[in-house]
């Protein structure tokens, strides 16, 4: 069998601009993405794939919201909203990809993996929310949900406007992880940790939920070295990693050692509601023993497999 790959795709990726944004406009981007991951599985890697939710979680929070306000009707809480993503998105990956390996005459199947993670219920994280979720907001939507909500805290996300920020704990445990490594040993293509993982606590009596959202790149990063995945890919909207990002004497990242990262972090090179994250996650699965870690836009990831685009970090 090929080797296991673990690709990182961003919930943002899913929306193509404000104009965009129902189901249907989602699966079309699902679809475009799935032919880069058809790439993958086509090059003879064993594909595992997390994606993001932050928008979509958004969205389901203002619907429960509003209908709440609207006709009584309860509210959902985080941990659902996670779930409820994990199966809507991993259902449209499956679908997409599905057609897409068919046309290619790839024989492969897929399968979506509801994913508990656990946290620690002590985590100092849970006191400053901090992980951005929904849709970007000008500072005149911003004043006017404060007001409807006043328990939502938002923050300015990279100069693209604000959005609402929850606790964002740090992930520990894949509870499903023997399943998981069950499934790809059956050469499927899998799809899990949806979200960065539905947050649990571990208790004497079992894992319970708790209100929060698990970076989908940190979880990421927990499960490659989880999987034995050698090198790790984190899709996003850029095709390099760059420093001083979008200014004049912007300096793209082709090929950079893990030492050198962290002394760019050290330097407040990424932004924290940006590219931190990523680059944080790429640190920690080069210290848990992978050896390198991709990060490039959906389109490039193929070319990125073969070293001719995109940022390669390794030890």
């Amino acid at each position: 069998m090929g080797e296991i790959i673990v690709v990182a795709i961003g919930g943002n990726s899913l929306i193509r601009d404000a104009a965009h944004m129902s189901v249907g406009d989602q699966y079309e981007s699902v679809v475009e993405t799935a032919k880069h991951l058809a790439d993958i599985v086509e090059s003879g890697f064993r594909v595992v794939i997390v994606h993001g939710n932050g928008p979509q979680v958004g969205f389901i929070l203002r619907r429960s919201a509003i209908a709440f306000e609207a006709a009584g009707l309860h509210e959902v809480p985080l941990s659902s909203c996670v779930a409820d993503t994990q199966g809507a998105i991993g259902f449209q990956i499956q679908q997409a990809l599905d057609i897409e390996m068919n046309k290619r005459g790839l024989d492969k199947k897929t399968a979506t993996l509801v994913t508990r993670v656990a946290v620690d219920e002590n985590d100092a994280k849970f006191q400053n929310p901090s992980k951005p979720i929904g849709s970007f907001f000008s500072a005149e939507q911003r004043a006017e949900l404060e007001q409807r909500y006043p328990d939502w805290q938002f923050m300015e996300d990279a100069g693209r406007g604000f959005r609402r920020v929850v606790p964002s704990p740090e992930p520990i445990e894949i509870v499903e992880l023997e399943l998981i490594k069950d499934v790809i040993a059956k050469d499927y293509v899998v799809v899990a940790c949806g979200g960065g993982g539905i947050p649990v606590v571990k208790k004497p009596e079992g894992y319970l939920a708790v209100d929060a959202v698990i970076d989908k790149d940190l979880a990421s990063a927990l499960l490659s070295a989880q999987i034995d995945a050698k090198r790790f890919v984190i899709s996003t909207g850029v095709d390099y990693v760059y420093l001083n990002f979008g200014k004049e004497n912007e300096q793209r990242l082709e090929q950079v050692t893990l030492q050198q990262i962290k002394t760019y972090v050290e330097e407040g090179h990424f932004a924290a509601g940006s590219m931190l994250p990523k680059i944080e996650a790429a640190i920690r699965f080069l210290e848990n023993g992978g050896e390198e870690v991709i990060i490039t836009s959906p389109e490039y990831i193929k070319m990125a497999l073969n070293y001719e685009i995109g940022t390669r970090i390794t030890q």
